[in-house]
């Protein structure tokens, strides 16, 4: 199972990036905040423009989409403070939904029925580039923890799986 490459961090909406936080630019094709940087950029593809908006410090930009034209139909529509505060606010949701993916690639968690018993089963894989690691954890309808064994980060945690090991009594399966 490849796992994916964990090395991000992510901030929360107001977070700034550092203690020494780069002054604002106001430019045409060109606006910062403390977090984010976004430049109107031509694009080589035809005769339009798009924008990038980049975390500082970053080397990639998080979201790149097209720019409106000028009224000339040549030059790219000036940045101003509403467009900049709405590719802020777009960024920062492409960045959420990743997060969300990579914890969801990470995390799974079912619920079985075992001697009419419900029991959620979950599976956590802690992601390194070295030696990942993954936890298979059983809790009750109370959230009380009745086994918790390492796996192998490629355990698969379907149906049957969460039932062989609970009805196996919690032993680390194979």
């Amino acid at each position: 199972m490849a796992l994916p490459e964990i090395g991000l961090r992510f901030l929360t909406k107001n977070e700034p990036m550092t203690e020494n936080a780069p002054d604002p630019i106001r430019q045409d094709r060109v606006w910062s905040d403390e977090r984010w940087i976004a430049r109107v950029i031509k694009n080589d593809d035809d005769d339009g423009w798009a924008v990038a908006m980049t975390l500082h410090g970053e080397s990639e930009p998080a979201l790149v989409g097209p720019w409106t034209m000028g009224r000339d139909k040549k030059n790219p529509k000036p940045l101003d403070v509403s467009a900049f505060h709405t590719l802020v606010k777009t960024a920062n949701e492409v960045l959420r939904r990743h997060e969300q993916q990579l914890y969801a690639q990470l995390n799974r968690n079912l619920t079985v029925t075992v001697a009419e018993r419900r029991i959620r089963v979950a599976l956590a894989i802690v992601p390194n580039e070295e030696d990942a690691t993954a936890s298979l954890v059983a809790e009750d309808e109370l959230g009380e923890e009745l086994g918790r064994v390492a796996v192998s980060p490629a355990f698969t945690l379907n149906v049957q799986s969460a039932m062989a090991w609970v009805e196996s009594g919690f032993v680390r399966p194979e």
